[in-house]
């Protein structure tokens, strides 16, 4: 169960190809391996349901032959098994039947029947005494989950990992499930939480069967920028030598990090152009790509103006290697949407903060919240004076 360093579980390869071949950006060339790929890993695991699915998606072409032969070889395949089920639960112990139920379990894993699969762990937890051993079947359908972006089943499943973990379980599956939850964090825009979980598994990381160690400090790294200020950036980021180890081998993002925390706006706007086609070709990114390229922007465009009462529109243009009138409409919308604590004199060409101070702000939210209350007293009053 445990993920060996460096070794992939292979569906969650499988379903990044599977991605990718539906892509818009990826080029035809690369769909024709692809899809070549595909049709392998499908052919090799027997997965006649999805090899279905995805011939009558036109993803794959149908050979009925060939899905003629896996479904037999489905049938053989689930006797043997139903037959050693039988057999330990006549003549063998409880761990051995727990084991052929688990046997079975992993075989419809294997061929991506995910309703069978789920059924069947089920019936393998009713066998499974030890807290561990348990865990490891979450692991299984949690791994289900993210094949098929099924999130109400991850937030289960994380759940119910929570709760075992209060009978007991070791430390190093309470880490595995950090980068689990960080992951299904990010694939839901919980961005805050997701640094936060990444960041406490950077030392501890072994959950290698999700992802390689080099795209979960891609992910930490992403994260945490639109999430930590600028101290804790500089803390737990930039200066961590886990991360300093293996950020110089993914493109363009120790340029992405370090032009941020280091002012140089230019610089890091050619490499968030080098960051972008990455994001997009990430399918737990992808989904998110607009709203992050926002976020990003909102981070950037706010440090550079905290330096600065007032500044020129020209200015900032040049440090940032853009035209004036492309900062006048980036900043307009930023500013409607209440993103920039500032306001444009279009006139003079100038910027003019205005950040908001605490104390107001929350002066005004008591107000507005008194307001209500009073209200909410004066309609009671009417009620009850009726």
């Amino acid at each position: 169960m445990e993920g060996q360093e460096g070794k992939q579980e292979a569906k969650l390869v499988l379903a990044n190809k599977l991605f990718l071949l539906t892509h818009p950006d990826v080029p035809d060339i690369e769909k024709v391996r692809l899809r070549e790929d595909v049709f392998s890993f499908v052919k090799a695991d027997g997965m006649a349901l999805l090899y279905e699915s995805l011939a009558a998606d036109s993803v794959l072409e149908m050979d009925q032959a060939l899905l003629d032969s896996m479904r037999s070889a489905i049938a053989d395949e689930l006797k043997k098994l139903d037959d050693k089920i039988a057999d330990a639960e006549e003549n063998l112990g409880e761990s051995e039947v727990r084991e052929a139920h688990l046997a079975k379990s992993l075989f419809y894993i294997r061929i991506s029947d995910k309703e069978k699969a789920l059924e069947q762990l089920k019936v393998t937890e009713t066998k499974t005494v030890a807290v561990g051993q348990k865990m490891d079947l979450v692991f299984y359908t949690l791994q289900l989950g993210f094949f098929y972006m099924d999130f109400d089943l991850i937030a289960k499943s994380i759940d119910k990992a929570k709760n075992l973990f209060e009978e007991g379980g070791d430390w190093e599956r309470k880490n595995r499930l950090k980068v689990y939850e960080g992951l299904y964090c990010m694939s839901t825009r919980n961005f805050k939480k997701a640094t936060n979980l990444f960041l406490d598994s950077i030392s501890t990381f072994t959950t290698y069967e999700l992802f390689p160690y080099d795209t979960f400090i891609f992910y930490t790294v992403l994260t945490s920028i639109i999430s930590l200020d600028r101290v804790s950036l500089k803390q737990k980021v930039v200066d961590a030598p886990e991360i300093l180890t293996v950020i110089g081998k993914i493109p363009f993002l120790s340029e992405f990090l370090n032009c941020l925390y280091g002012c140089q706006y230019k610089l890091f706007f050619s490499a968030f152009a080098g960051l972008t086609e990455q994001i997009k070709l990430d399918r737990y990114l992808q989904p998110h790509f607009r709203y992050y390229m926002r976020e990003i922007r909102t981070v950037v465009y706010s440090q550079f103006l905290e330096s600065y009462k007032s500044v020129t529109m020209e200015a900032m243009a040049m440090a940032f290697g853009v035209t004036v009138d492309f900062i006048d409409s980036e900043l307009s919308r930023f500013i409607a949407a209440g993103k920039l604590h500032c306001k444009i004199d279009k006139v003079a060409g100038v910027l003019e903060t205005n950040r908001p101070d605490a104390k107001n702000a929350l002066y005004q939210v008591t107000i507005k919240q008194g307001d209500f209350l009073l209200n909410r007293i004066q309609k009671l009053s009417r009620v009850i004076d009726l």
